[in-house]
């Protein structure tokens, strides 16, 4: 009997995930650890800058009126959904990195970008520094009421970030009948140990984690 796939990202990212698992006859559970939300921010003089980073569809989804005003701003996205909502919103995206956030910037520094803006949530990876000229919080992540962590027995969980990762440890008191998919080694770092296997795909992306719990669920 196939193995259940929990998806733990946010909405609607968890809809997305959850409807290819679906899809693939799989059963899923969905159970959201975190909300996002935007949070109020100005938009700098576009003339500072020569590109945008954006490493998440959330930057776009929370990021309202202001984001009209970088439109002339030529964009860098990690991920197909980044890129999408990116090019839906106006934007021409130049890149669309699918290995991760420091990979896109060396993309981007071989493309001539020197001056980036990153827009990015309240927890992030990247930091000011090289070509992030800097960095501005457009939306942030907030953690919902813990959800009852008895429904991911047995199950493959997909972990997409180290604050999910800890998250997901801080809920669950026997770890050893889940697995674990994570999105990368730092990722599964996060989660601690005690956990019946945690496996990192070789590409850090959506899909790659959805193909590694498939093959897992059998």
């Amino acid at each position: 009997m196939s193995r259940p796939i929990a998806v733990l990202r946010p909405e609607p990212g968890n809809r997305v995930t959850a409807s290819a698992i679906e899809v693939a006859g799989r059963k899923v559970i969905r159970l959201p650890l975190f909300a996002a939300g935007p949070v109020a921010w100005d938009a700098p003089n576009p003339a500072d800058f020569d590109a945008l980073i954006l490493t998440s569809a959330n930057a776009v989804r929370h990021g309202g009126a202001n984001l009209s005003k970088l439109l002339g701003l030529p964009v860098h996205a990690v991920g197909k959904v980044t890129g999408e909502a990116a090019r839906r919103f106006g934007f021409q995206v130049v890149t669309n990195g699918d290995s991760g956030a420091e990979s896109l910037l060396k993309r981007a520094e071989a493309a001539g970008t020197r001056r980036a803006l990153h827009l990015a949530g309240r927890e992030r990876t990247l930091a000011a520094g090289g070509i992030v000229a800097a960095v501005v919080t457009v939306y942030a992540s907030d953690p919902l009421p813990a959800p009852d962590a008895s429904r991911l027995a047995g199950s493959i969980a997909l972990v997409q970030s180290a604050r999910a990762a800890a998250r997901l440890g801080e809920i669950v008191s026997d770890r050893s009948t889940i697995a674990l998919v994570a999105i990368s080694q730092a990722v599964a770092e996060a989660a601690g140990p005690g956990w019946e296997r945690i496996l990192v795909p070789s590409t850090p992306s959506s899909e790659a984690m959805i193909d590694a719990a498939l093959a897992l669920a059998d």
